[in-house]
């Protein structure tokens, strides 16, 4: 009589597998699952470049410095008509083609306070001043030309 035949090997039952390599399988399909749906995402739009702004320009003053007027005042000042000690002066400025720098001064024994104001408040005088004073003087009473 023959010798019996080994039985062909058989296969684990599937209680008996491990469940190792599925586990490593389905993490493998998640992290590419993963990786596919982070890469397909809408990018932001890339911010956009820097707006060059220009240099800032120097500023131009268009009210003169204290210095400015008291400089003129002192050339000019022999044509001021004085009221209790205070007179209103109009700076001629270049930029505005007009006398639009106004002034009040205050004269306290030999001393000079300006105070610049919004408007004149006088009436301006219209004659006994050079045509070329870049002052304009104010008045009272019959000082005004008028």
């Amino acid at each position: 009589m023959d010798a019996p035949t080994p039985a062909e090997p058989r296969a684990p039952s599937p209680a008996r597998m491990s469940k190792t390599p599925s586990w490593i399988m389905l993490g493998f399909v998640l992290g590419a699952l993963s990786v596919w749906v982070w890469r397909n995402q809408e990018k932001p739009a890339p911010p956009p470049p820097p707006v060059e702004r220009p240099a800032p320009r120097p500023v131009v003053r268009t009210t003169p410095l204290l210095t400015k007027i008291e400089a003129v005042f002192a050339q000019w000042g022999r044509y001021a008509v004085w009221a209790n000690d205070t007179t209103e002066v109009a700076l001629w400025q270049e930029e505005t083609g007009a006398f639009s720098d106004c002034y009040e001064v205050l004269r306290v024994g030999e001393t000079l306070y300006f105070r610049s104001i919004t408007r004149l408040t006088r009436p301006v005088i219209k004659r006994g001043v050079e045509s070329q004073s870049p002052l304009q003087f104010t008045g009272i009473g019959d000082a005004t030309g008028r």
